[in-house]
Order: C-alpha cells, then sequence, then structure tokens
C-alpha cells in the first residue's frame, strides 16, 4: 500500500470527513476521494460511509487508519535512523501558536536554531477542540487550555510548556488599580472584554462569574488580545490577559486573582510519525528551553 494513501485516509478521519482532509493536505476533495478509492480496490472491503451529506469512516476504515500511523512511525523512524549519523539534524519544520504565544515564543525561538532547520511559522488560533486536528498539517503545534481543561484526544501527543496565570487587566486609573490582587466579588458590575466563546479564556471567565454568583457584563467580544488591551487602557472595560505576554502592556495594570484558578496551560501537540524527525525533536527541545526561560 502506497504510504501517501494511507495517510489520506486517516486525514479523512481525524478531520472529519473529505472536505477538510482535503483543505488540511492541500489537495482537492475529488483527489482525496479518488485515493481512498485506490485503497478501497486494493483492500476489498468499505473504508468510508455516506452520512447526510458527507462521510465517515467505516470500522475497518478505522482499523486501517490506527494501521497507518503505525506505519507512518515506522518510515519516519527509518528516516530518523540515518539523520543520527548528521552532526546537526536538517529539514524543515513547521511550527504554529496562537497570537500571545507566537508572540512569546517565536522570536526566542528563531534565534536559537541551528543551520540546517529551516522554521516556517505560523499563527493558528482556532477553538480550543479544533487545535488537534491542525497537526494533520503543521509538524508542532502550540495549543491552550484553561485550568482543569480535558486532554487534546488520543490521537495526538501532548509535551507541556508551561502554564501562564491570566490576570484582571484595568485602566491605571481604575478604582481597583492600587489593589494587589482582586476577588471575583470585587469585580461585579465591571464591564468585561472577553473572547469568543469555545476559545479557553472563556472558560475562565465563566469560573470567575461562577465565585462571584453574578453574570459578566460582557460589551466586546475580542480575540485578539492586543485589542482587547488597548480597549482596556482606553478606559473601556477590563478583561483577562496572559500575565507573561503582557505583565509590561502600557497604560494597563494586572490584578492577581484570588478564589478562583485562572490561568491556562500551553502545550505542544504533535503526531506520533512527527515526533520520530530529529529536526522535529530538536525544535521541541528548544521550545522547551525557551519556555523554561519564559516561566523562571
Amino acid at each position: 500500500m502506497d504510504p501517501r494513501l494511507l495517510e489520506t485516509l486517516r486525514a479523512v478521519g481525524t478531520q472529519g470527513g473529505v472536505t477538510a482532509a482535503a483543505a488540511a493536505l492541500h489537495l482537492t476533495p475529488s483527489a482525496v476521494s479518488q485515493q481512498v478509492a485506490v485503497l478501497q480496490r486494493e483492500t476489498g472491503v468499505a473504508l468510508t460511509e455516506r452520512v447526510g451529506r458527507g462521510v465517515r469512516l467505516t470500522p475497518a476504515g478505522e482499523a486501517l487508519a490506527d494501521a497507518a500511523l503505525d506505519v507512518a512511525v515506522a518510515l519516519e523512524r527509518a528516516r530518523a535512523a540515518c539523520d543520527a549519523f548528521l552532526v546537526e539534524p536538517r529539514g524543515t519544520v513547521r511550527v504554529s501558536a496562537f497570537a500571545s504565544a507566537a508572540q512569546l515564543l517565536f522570536p526566542r525561538l528563531l534565534d536559537r536554531m541551528p543551520a540546517g532547520i529551516e522554521i516556517e511559522c505560523a499563527d493558528e488560533d482556532v477553538a480550543q477542540a479544533d487545535f488537534a486536528g491542525l497537526t494533520d498539517r503543521i509538524d508542532l503545534v502550540v495549543a491552550h487550555r484553561p485550568d482543569g481543561a480535558g486532554t487534546w484526544g488520543e490521537h495526538v501527543r501532548v509535551e507541556p510548556l508551561l502554564r501562564e496565570p491570566l490576570d484582571v487587566a484595568v485602566p491605571r486609573d481604575h478604582r481597583l488599580a492600587d489593589q494587589a490582587r482582586v476577588q471575583p466579588a470585587d469585580l461585579d458590575g465591571e464591564a468585561w472584554i472577553s473572547v469568543r466563546e469555545g476559545f479557553p479564556v472563556s472558560t475562565v471567565l465563566a469560573a470567575v462569574a461562577a465565585a462571584s454568583g453574578t453574570d459578566p457584563r460582557i460589551v466586546h467580544r475580542i480575540n485578539d488580545f492586543h485589542v482587547a488591551a488597548a480597549l482596556v487602557a482606553a478606559g473601556h472595560g477590563i478583561s483577562l490577559l496572559p500575565r507573561h505576554s503582557f505583565g509590561n502592556a502600557a497604560g494597563l495594570r494586572l490584578l492577581p486573582l484570588t478564589g478562583v484558578r485562572a490561568g491556562r496551560r500551553i502545550d505542544v501537540l504533535l503526531r506520533a510519525d512527527r515526533a520520530e524527525r530529529m529536526a522535529v525533536r530538536r525544535v521541541l527541545d528548544e521550545l522547551r528551553q525557551v519556555a523554561s526561560e519564559i516561566a523562571a
């Protein structure tokens, strides 16, 4: 069996359909369907089935997709066995991160990389449930989840980087600006600038609301923390902002929260086969080192 066809079948399963798999693999939906059809002829069993207007893997398709991961891991181990004889690993490694992590990590990471490894950086800020799917087209995916959130799923390998506290950002002339820290009850009646539902920080704001016993008054939904910080500094509301990324932002005071575990976990997600590549391992090691310096 052609490993490329197996990779296509895996993507149909992990991405949830032909169209999404085509986007992840940079193919047309027709090409994806044709490749799956070739595999079906080779195996003699149905690998996909219709569900509404889309398709999903049959039990046979899921079994073959699971076996395809073992094939991909074996191929990468074979390549790594040869790479081990190089003085330095070589290759291109694609790395994505959500915007604030990209600002925090990418400049330091690029400064540290040796000759021979080329890093392609991209900013990818998606809903929490969609981060794992990015690993079908990106080698290392920097993702975030709130404290206490569940795992990323069984299809990806997870490498923890750091925990970043989320503080309450207020303007410097705000009534709470001189306090060392705040409690959820202190924030009753405030106008909030929050991210859209489904993104990690929204879960933390929900915990603040539960602790205070009142629903937050959300006046703006802004996913870009830089825009949120500018609005806070201008007096148009308060927000939850990551401490390492915005601790020195002009016009703001970041106040730690008590009574609520307010923070986000920053992890690197990758597929098991990509984890075998020497260049990917080297970049992951450097990301860990950068995160350790930031946390310190």
